[in-house]
């Protein structure tokens, strides 16, 4: 009977751990959630009050673009090329290799520049924002500010969500530029495609709303990069472990965020303008 009365136990505890360990995550996930978009909340206050930091805004846009700037183009440079070639060779089987520019086109407008601009972005900066300011936490820095009366989030959290919104865009275009040159290196010199044929088709089939839709999208993700990285780095501790942690936790959750997000976002616009 004591046997039986054990097993039953054993087999509740080890049916009850996975439960506990799902609603664990669904509650860290709706907590982190919310985070963000309190902090969202928060940014969208402060960024109408007084004193207005454009200094710091300036600072952080060089260090979003202009830091940014080398692995973005060279991304969107092989992305163009790589797109190209195999665009042409799946075109060729069926005779219509003269379609391989609007489609690198249109991909590179709706899809890739957004999405590679901003997976490149949250490698290189939003894991260095969350660094810098995790840093900051577990020094204290952050609690001194608040003690001269400075409010964390407009001086440290505002400035790096709005150089991302505005970066991102202009990240994208030069990715989108680059690639299109590359796409018409591979396209014209080496598959042999007609150049007129090439830039007539992209002339007739990509629409402003391809260029429009895709920096949309650039701006959001930017925000996405932003908030997360800061919310992770001002939450950091646990000293330096904490601080790599936080990096490390940025650049998962805000690639996770930009691929989901770029799903509904599609979805969104195909509805409105398809």
């Amino acid at each position: 009977m004591n046997d039986a009365v054990e097993n039953s136990v054993n087999r509740w505890h080890w049916t009850r751990v996975p439960v506990e360990r799902v609603g664990e995550a669904v509650i860290h996930f709706i907590q982190e959630i919310g985070e963000l978009v309190l902090l969202a909340g928060r940014c969208s206050i402060w960024f109408f009050k007084p004193p207005f930091r454009g200094r710091l805004f300036i600072q952080q846009a060089e260090f979003v673009g202009v830091g940014s700037l080398f692995i973005v183009l060279l991304t969107g440079l092989f992305a163009g090329l790589v797109f190209a070639l195999q665009s042409a060779y799946a075109f060729s089987k069926f005779n219509a290799e003269s379609l391989v520019g609007a489609t690198v086109v249109i991909s590179m407008c709706r899809e890739l520049g957004p999405v590679l601009t901003a997976l490149m972005v949250t490698g290189r900066s939003g894991s260095a924002m969350a660094t810098e300011l995790g840093t900051m936490r577990v020094t204290e820095q952050i609690d001194a500010l608040e003690t001269f009366g400075i409010s964390p989030i407009q001086y440290l959290v505002l400035p790096r969500v709005v150089a991302l919104i505005i970066m991102m865009p202009l990240l994208t275009m030069l990715f989108n530029y680059v690639g299109y040159l590359g796409a018409y290196v591979v396209s014209v010199g080496q598959a042999g495609i007609n150049e007129g044929t090439f830039l007539g088709r992209i002339y007739r089939m990509v629409e402003l709303n391809d260029l429009l839709g895709g920096l949309g999208k650039a701006a959001v993700f930017g925000s996405i990069i932003g908030l997360i990285a800061c919310q992770k780095g001002m939450n950091a501790s646990g000293g330096s472990r904490g601080v790599g942690f936080a990096a490390t936790t940025t650049v998962v959750t805000a690639s996770i965020g930009i691929l989901i997000s770029d799903y509904f976002l599609t979805t969104l616009l195909l509805m409105v303008a398809p």
